[in-house]
């Protein structure tokens, strides 16, 4: 896993373009800390700072193809790279290095940008065509790799992170008031928008091309749930999904380095280490986190797991005080607001990963996504549930199966219930009506909102952004294969494998390796009929069928347990007070994007232990992160303010 970095067009003087490159590449050195490269050619420069897991001695990069016409700079893995090599080489193809880095240049000059096609990983890439004086980018399918870009004096630049872009001389970093919004209602910008005024965001599976100063973009894939009626049994789904993702598991264990996994407890990650540790003749290693808090720890069935697997296990321990003292670090890496704290666990956790020598670690992350496994999917089908029969005293029972985690809720009336989920509120036939409560619940933060942001935004609403972006055929889908794509399509790439995965693991250079989101078991579920998937209000049946022999049976029929970590109780004590200095009335005012009184009495509340509830806890992270962001990113240019963008 790398950091890449670049421009393309001309006005940059030759003795310049290095210094430049440079400069960029050392804004991401964290991400690659084994080397370092950069390429100027005529009007086009490449940079590179590699972490090397694959092809250690002769991977170094920016690589040149052999006839050095094409050069590229790459960020990512391709685990089919091994089957690609013995087909290229099959049609006459010559190898040079042992890197997947090369295959990727031999399937270009063989298919051009279609290349992409062809690519099992996580990846995102530069490639520098001379003879066309073309830039192609591409991003991996499900959005694990970041790439960003901007337009400046002429000349089109791009980057694995919007620090890289920022060593540009006068490029700004002033905050999106659209992006804002949308962060506070949906938890990420949609892309190609980012927080940044003037940053874009390349999409996932997306392809884009700079040639005579013209841009293209498309997109090479996409997540679609029309054909989920195929008429299979469900044995043979579970066979079929078992054994795609032994052999994803079993590709993304290629690597020249060890290769480690998470283990949380969980369902997701159970399946993932048994797997790996069944396929690593070595031995494997584990990793986990660990809560002072027992409302957050799942620490019992970590040991379940580990004694069942007899793997090496390394643990790390977060409390409050921890999340505070690396939180301004945490939305630095992030380079973008965040609603919630669980990012800052990862951060230190993938921190201990690096300081035990792994650096690629396998996840269960996406399998919630992927087999339907978060509360938000069974909440949906209770609330369609009482609308069917809206008087019923009994349905509104069934919400608290979903939350036993959540103790208050156990104690509330039908009525509350009722109420608390918005049942009545939204229409069954609303295309968001699987998300619309927790959009209400996370807007509820933009009550702080300052009066100029509120002038500057005119009644704009993310939600209605988001439905304009739907696909033709989503009316059509189950309503579970909806809300999965909702999931899957927004908030998976924008917060869960950026914010909440790439970003606090690259932070310390460790590659993270995605499983269940390999594109070959991400089409397969897509197609598994949704009963099989949410059966009844079990989630991941079909999932939990596949795989049923692999765990101990407290693992494999535990209900869904969401990872969540302590929020604004984080920031509490003396400890704490240097960093939520930011929030004080003279800094709101210098940002000029909350309302000081009304925001001062959220903190107010906070201080004294009086913040319960998702709605507050979200408002009071989000307004702490968005005024660390400005200081560190907005405030921190020389001259520069936190004006909005216009």
């Amino acid at each position: 896993m790398c950091g890449i970095a670049g421009y393309v067009g001309a006005g940059l003087p030759p003795e310049a373009a290095a210094p430049h490159l440079r400069a960029m590449a050392d804004a991401v050195a964290h991400r690659g800390p084994d080397d370092a490269g950069i390429y100027v050619g005529n009007g086009v420069g490449l940079a590179h700072r590699r972490l090397a897991v694959v092809g250690l001695s002769d991977g170094q990069q920016p690589m040149a193809n052999a006839g050095g016409t094409l050069h590229i700079t790459y960020n990512g893995e391709i685990f089919n790279h091994i089957e690609l090599r013995r087909d290229l080489e099959s049609r006459g193809c010559r190898f040079r290095t042992g890197s997947d880095t090369e295959v990727i240049l031999h399937l270009y000059e063989r298919m051009g940008t279609d290349c992409v096609s062809l690519l099992n990983g996580d990846f995102a890439f530069a490639i520098w065509d001379e003879p066309r004086r073309r830039l192609m980018l591409a991003r991996d399918r499900m959005g694990v790799r970041p790439l960003y870009h901007t337009w400046h004096e002429g000349r089109f630049h791009f980057a694995s992170e919007v620090k890289a872009l920022l060593t540009v001389p006068g490029v700004a970093a002033r905050i999106d008031p659209l992006a804002l919004d949308q962060i506070f209602t949906l938890w990420a910008p949609i892309p190609p928008r980012t927080i940044f005024a003037g940053i874009a965001e390349l999409p996932p599976a997306h392809v884009m091309t700079v040639e005579d100063g013209t841009v293209r973009q498309h997109a090479y894939w996409a997540l679609d749930f029309s054909d989920s009626a195929a008429a299979r049994s469900e044995d043979e789904h579970a066979e079929e999904a078992r054994a795609l993702l032994e052999d994803a598991t079993r590709i993304r264990l290629r690597a020249d380095v060890e290769v480690g996994a998470y283990l949380s407890g969980g369902l997701d990650s159970s399946i993932v280490s048994a797997m790996a540790a069944r396929m690593a003749p070595a031995g494997l290693r584990t990793f986990a986190i660990g809560f002072s808090d027992s409302a957050f720890d799942e620490g019992d069935f970590q040991k379940i797991m580990v004694d069942a697997l007899g793997t090496q296990h390394h643990q790390i321990t977060s409390g409050p005080h921890d999340i505070a003292a690396v939180f301004a670090d945490v939305v630095r890496h992030a380079e973008q607001p965040i609603l919630r704290t669980g990012p800052a666990p990862l951060y230190r956790l993938s921190q201990l990963v690096r300081s035990e020598g792994i650096k690629a670690v396998l996840s269960g992350e996406g399998a919630d996504e992927v087999f339907a496994g978060y509360d938000i999917f069974k909440e949906a089908r209770i609330r369609r549930f009482c609308a069917r029969q809206p008087g019923s005293r009994f349905r509104p029972h069934l919400f608290r199966r979903i939350y036993p985690y959540l103790s208050a809720l156990q104690r509330q009336t039908p009525q509350y219930l009722g109420a608390f989920f918005g049942v009545g509120a939204d229409q069954p036939d609303d295309p968001l009506f699987s998300h619309r409560p927790r959009f209400r619940a996370t807007a509820g933060a933009k009550l702080f909102f300052s009066e100029p942001l509120r002038e500057r935004l005119a009644g704009y609403d993310a939600a209605d952004e988001m439905a304009s972006l739907l696909p033709g055929a989503f009316a059509r889908w189950h309503p579970l294969h909806q809300a999965q794509y909702l999931e899957t399509r927004f908030l998976l790439p924008g917060y869960i494998l950026s914010s909440q995965g790439d970003r606090m693991a690259m932070a310390h250079g460790i590659e993270t390796r995605f499983p269940f989101l390999d594109h070959r078991l991400v089409e397969l579920a897509a197609r598994i009929p949704a009963d099989m998937k949410l059966k009844g209000l079990r989630e991941k049946h079909l999932l939990r069928q596949a795989t049923a022999d692999l765990l101990p049976a407290r693992i494999g029929t535990r209900p869904k347990q969401p990872y969540r970590a302590p929020e604004s109780s984080a920031f509490t004590g003396a400890a704490a007070s240097r960093l939520t200095a930011v929030l004080s009335d003279v800094a709101l005012a210098e940002t000029g994007l909350f309302n000081p009184q009304t925001t001062g009495r959220l903190v107010q509340k906070s201080r004294k232990g009086a913040l319960t509830g998702f709605r507050d806890n979200a408002a009071f992270v989000g307004i702490l992160s968005t005024q660390l962001w400005h200081r560190q990113f907005a405030a921190s240019k020389q001259g520069q303010t936190a004006a909005l963008a216009g």
